[in-house]
């Protein structure tokens, strides 16, 4: 049985309540060795070990924290071509272009993201009210932060690699990594790269924790113990909740992504434009990486006219067409094809595609859903929750009044977007909708489809519930995602040579500061 990552060093699982295999989703079959499933002795020695480390490491300075990110980066690059076979391996992602070229260069450059924003200590935001005596930025949280990774980005997202890790990291607190299940041979070799980088820095032995699984009673235990200083969770909105509920039930800050269906709004001057072109970009968006992405486009608005009429006829050939797409576990594919029944029972019908699984491993034949605006509207929650993988829901809307009803019955999303004519015929209709629109999602986006999340400082991945638990945070981009994992404190009074570097009156780093409510990087008088 594999190792844990506990304490400082690969062990042994102590008290382990099982054990599973990786699968291939491809094949069926169980690959690889056999990971176990934690119990509460391995959780109690991660806590602990992660609470003696939180201290230390928020004492640390910037520039080693930057220097592990690094390093880290470096190692995910030089171990490019076994990560990227041993992904491909356990969730059936190709290996290029998503795998290679994607995804893997985006975990290492937003590793490098991070560490760029330690160094430029920009993500502490640092402010300076002379008159007051009052002095206050970001700062490191002194206990551990717990992430949970989701199956669908094995490098991105990894607890022990992704963006959450980066954040935690970056803000100085140690990070207690429980792996996903459906790619547990990858995070146990992004461990390995991560703890020998923090080794090499100095950095203290816990700073990197990885366990594979425990049962969902310890789960939730873990997420409720108060030793823990917050939690970033990408997943399920069932899995979501219950540790929110835990999480909130000790006080412990948690932010999580868990559902989202994206809706798209197609105008009827961008149909009469480009109605073929509109119709092969929402296929290709809707079966990206097998529909698995929390931008799906999981809804499109159609208006029902003659132009809806040829875009839906030109979208069904393609869906009619496609074969089925493999996913990433044989759960996904049970729930997947639940939450398409879901949607037939509460109204839509098949508009193409063969809503079923088909062929070996775990599969799903790409499937487009349809059904009229006054249904969706008379049944709206029913209507709009998730079925993650290569389907889709059209909704054919009358004229615009009713467009801008649909868009007033979403509950919050990750994104919401919008196409529209070029030559400005379909303006009034857009600022309507958008002005509905708005408030309800995280990202508004204009003549693109959703699918495809930016490493930006200026991006928002994250929006109103149920889309994730709070929506005035993202899970990407520095260094926006670094304050889910950071306190602002407050210092009254405090004697200069006491004071961290950034709020000193010398400003020894040169930093940006709001001083007395402008922005200034020179000394105070």
């Amino acid at each position: 049985m594999e190792q844990v990552l506990l304490a400082g060093e690969w062990r042994n699982p102590t008290d382990a309540t099982g054990s599973f295999r990786a699968v291939n989703p491809a094949t069926g079959d169980a690959i690889g060795p056999a990971f176990p499933r934690s119990g509460e002795d391995d959780i109690e020695l991660a806590i602990v070990s992660a609470a003696q480390a939180a201290d230390a490491l928020a004492a640390t300075a910037p520039e080693r924290i930057a220097a592990f990110l690094d390093a880290y980066a470096d190692a995910i690059d030089a171990a490019k071509d076994a990560l990227v076979a041993t992904a491909h391996a356990e969730t059936g992602l190709p290996v290029s272009p998503r795998l290679a070229d994607v995804e893997l260069p985006r975990a290492s450059g937003q590793l490098r993201q991070a560490a760029r924003a330690v160094r430029d200590h920009a993500w502490t935001q640092p402010v300076i009210d002379t008159k007051a005596g009052l002095r206050a930025h970001f700062a490191p949280l002194h206990k551990p932060v717990l992430v949970f990774g989701p199956n669908n980005f094995p490098f991105a997202f990894n607890a022990v690699a992704g963006s959450d890790f980066a954040s935690a990291i970056a803000a100085r607190n140690p990070v207690i990594a429980k792996a996903h299940p459906s790619h547990p041979a990858t995070s146990k070799l992004l461990a390995a790269l991560a703890f020998d980088a923090a080794v090499a820095n100095g950095l203290p032995a816990a700073t990197v924790q990885l366990f594979y699984d425990v049962e969902p009673a310890l789960g939730l235990r873990l997420a409720g113990d108060r030793r823990i200083g917050a939690i970033g969770f990408t997943g399920s909105r069932s899995a979501g909740l219950a540790l929110k509920a835990a999480a909130d039930a000790a006080g412990i800050p948690i932010y999580a992504e868990m559902s989202s269906v994206n809706p798209v709004f197609l105008l009827p001057g961008a149909l009469r434009e480009r109605g073929d072109a509109l119709a092969q970009e929402f296929f290709a968006s809707c079966t990206m990486g097998s529909g698995q992405f929390c931008t799906n486009p999981g809804i499109v608005l159609v208006p029902a006219d003659a132009d809806g009429d040829a875009f839906v006829a030109r979208a069904a050939e393609k869906f009619d067409a496609a074969a089925p797409m493999v996913l990433f576990s044989l759960g996904v594919q049970r729930h997947l094809a639940d939450g398409v029944q879901a949607l037939r029972t509460a109204g839509a019908r098949v508009a193409a595609g063969k809503a079923q699984t088909d062929g070996p491993g775990a599969r799903y034949a790409p499937t487009l859903l349809e059904v009229g605006g006054a249904a969706f509207l008379a049944n709206a929650q029913a209507l709009q929750q998730e079925a993650f993988g290569p389907v889709s829901l059209l909704v054919r809307y009358r004229d615009e009044d009713e467009a801008v009803a649909l868009a007033r019955a979403f509950d919050g999303n990750l994104t919401g977007s919008l196409h529209s004519a070029a030559d400005g015929s379909d303006d009034v209709a857009w600022r309507r909708i958008a002005a509905a629109l708005r408030p309800r999602v995280g990202r508004l986006i204009d003549d693109k489809w959703p699918t495809g999340v930016a490493v930006s400082a200026a991006m928002q991945h994250g929006g109103p519930y149920p889309s994730t638990s709070h929506a005035g945070f993202t899970s990407v981009g520095m260094p926006g995602a670094i304050h889910r994992f950071a306190q602002w404190q407050s210092y009254d009074n405090v004697r200069d040579d006491r004071l961290p570097a950034e709020l000193r009156d010398a400003n020894p780093i040169g930093l940006q500061r709001r001083v007395d409510g402008a922005w200034s990087d020179r000394a105070l008088p």
